[in-house]
């Protein structure tokens, strides 16, 4: 498959707003080109690299940018044309300039391209106590005796790097205890699905809208040498496909783990909740701290309360259950 690739000019202010459009789209992984980040890794006191490559120094003067990678497909097509609209919406709002000319450079590229250019950047990382990540193409000499999962994330979100993805991966480090049926609804490149398996969970139902992701997904189930049995995926709109919610809510799970957006996960809180067992535990990600008073809005609307709460890098994790007083009735 080919893809289109697509880079977002703004400033360092606009990274954060055009991330969220872009996670909004379900286009969660991206590469960020910012001169005031290069600046401020050569500056560090405290470096973890020994000499830097000359051909990252242009970075120093470049003009910020987000790449990302469509399917040069239909639905790619539908991405990016919300993007544009998007990025219209953003240049109407912005009125002292803040975040830069919000224009979009689109080109055209190869998979094995596509593959050249951000795998360089993606190397094992440990991830809460538990969990190391690594990519398949990468050596691992040394797991720490961690648990390791291996991740080709391809086009789809989920390579652990992201503060959406780790933050969801440390609340379900602490949440499941082992021999759950657990429910990733928005499963992406299937990461936390296969964790939650890695972590001792029976069985994983792993639902997505983007048939690429489940597509990606299965195939990292399958280079995780985990069984066919353990793994049902599901491909399509639980909100709109009334076969494909028989399919997924004919029962109740302990754990289910929604890593999407704040808009996606308020529309779902009463189709999640009716999936949720009795004293089953909802892990919420995707949410910006911009929106999380409209998510707590909506989680008193849906009789759901706040657990643990998780913070990092403009981003918010939750884990919700029932309200007590619904559980006691």
């Amino acid at each position: 498959m080919d893809w289109k690739q697509i880079r977002v000019y703004t400033t360092h202010e606009g990274i954060e707003p055009v991330a969220a459009i872009l996670l909004e789209l379900g286009v969660g992984g991206y590469t960020v080109e910012d001169a005031e980040d290069f600046e401020a890794f050569l500056k560090s006191e405290t470096p973890h690299w020994d000499y830097v490559d000359e051909s990252l120094y242009p970075l120093r003067s470049c003009e910020t940018s987000l790449t990302v990678y469509l399917a040069d497909n239909e639905q790619g097509a539908r991405q990016l044309e919300r993007l544009l609209d998007e990025l219209e919406r953003l240049r109407a709002m912005d009125s002292t300039c803040s975040w830069g000319r919000l224009a979009a450079e689109c080109g055209q590229i190869r998979e094995e391209d596509w593959a050249d250019n951000w795998k360089q950047y993606f190397k094992p990382i440990p991830v809460g106590e538990r969990l190391m990540i690594k990519p398949t193409w990468e050596s691992l000499p040394e797991n720490g005796g961690r648990a390791v999962l291996e991740i080709d994330p391809s086009a789809s979100f989920g390579t652990g790097t992201h503060y959406t993805t780790r933050l969801c991966l440390e609340m379900l480090e602490q949440t499941v205890q082992g021999g759950e049926a657990v429910l990733d609804m928005g499963c992406g490149s299937g990461i936390l699905g296969i964790a939650c398996i890695l972590l001792g969970a029976a069985e994983v139902t792993a639902v997505d809208i983007d048939e690429n992701a489940v597509r990606i997904a299965r195939e990292n189930y399958r280079q995780n040498r985990i069984p066919e049995e353990k793994v049902h995926t599901f491909c399509g709109d639980i909100m709109k496909e009334e076969a494909l919610r028989a399919a997924v809510c004919t029962r109740r799970y302990p754990v289910i783990a929604a890593n999407i957006v704040a808009d996606v996960i308020l529309a779902m809180l009463d189709t999640l909740k009716s999936c949720l067992e009795e004293e089953g535990k909802l892990l919420l990600s995707g949410i910006i701290t911009e929106r999380e008073e409209d998510i707590l809005t909506g989680l008193r609307r849906a009789g759901l309360q706040i657990l643990h709460r998780r913070e990092e890098g403009g981003w918010v994790a939750l884990c919700v259950v029932r309200q007590l007083e619904e559980r006691d009735a």
